[in-house]
């Protein structure tokens, strides 16, 4: 028995040392400007980009495969922070923003057939089968992947509710 334990933990050193070195010597440098790109995005990987995920619109918009405002979910604000990263100038014109939007459960419509969860990339919508669903706030990044798989129509994509914790002093008028 003790044999047996001591050939196990001589064993996982062992490869866990080989394992330390092969990660030194075998490591493969990424391109930090992509790694900047993928913490500004909003890092729901819903893909509506068309991508797989942001580290694919990343990579993509790093390469100049992609335009600045190829994420849906970010909006103006994240492609003309990009554009700043970049040195890039862009056309917002084109771009419809109507601001940040999560998704809303109607009640009265919600089967419980638990679609939407499932597609869900960052799991803000709860609930079980049967049973009515809801979106919780906080997690919920707009994606709106939820919408399309909804076979009664009851989730809708609203404004975000101005709240306590969200209300922001608006800018005053220019004179």
């Amino acid at each position: 028995m003790i044999a047996a334990i001591l050939s196990l933990t001589l064993l996982g050193a062992a490869l866990g040392i080989i394992l330390g070195v092969a990660n030194k010597f075998l490591q493969v440098e990424g391109n930090p400007l992509v790694d900047e790109l993928i913490a500004m995005m909003p890092g729901s990987n819903c893909g509506q980009c068309g991508f797989p995920g942001c580290s694919g619109a990343a990579t993509a918009i790093a390469d100049g495969s992609a335009a600045p405002t190829c994420c849906p979910p970010g909006g103006k604000s994240l492609a003309a922070a990009i554009a700043a990263k970049l040195g890039l100038s862009v056309d917002l014109s084109a771009m419809a923003d109507d601001g940040p939007k999560i998704a809303m459960v109607a009640e009265e419509l919600c089967i419980g057939c638990c679609r939407c969860s499932k597609v869900c990339p960052t799991d803000a919508i709860i609930g079980a089968a049967k049973q009515v669903h809801n979106v919780f706030r906080e997690a919920c990044t707009g994606c709106s992947s939820c919408v399309e798989k909804c076979p009664t129509e009851a989730l809708v994509m609203k404004p975000v509710p101005v709240t306590l914790q969200h209300w922001v002093m608006p800018k005053p008028l220019a004179a």
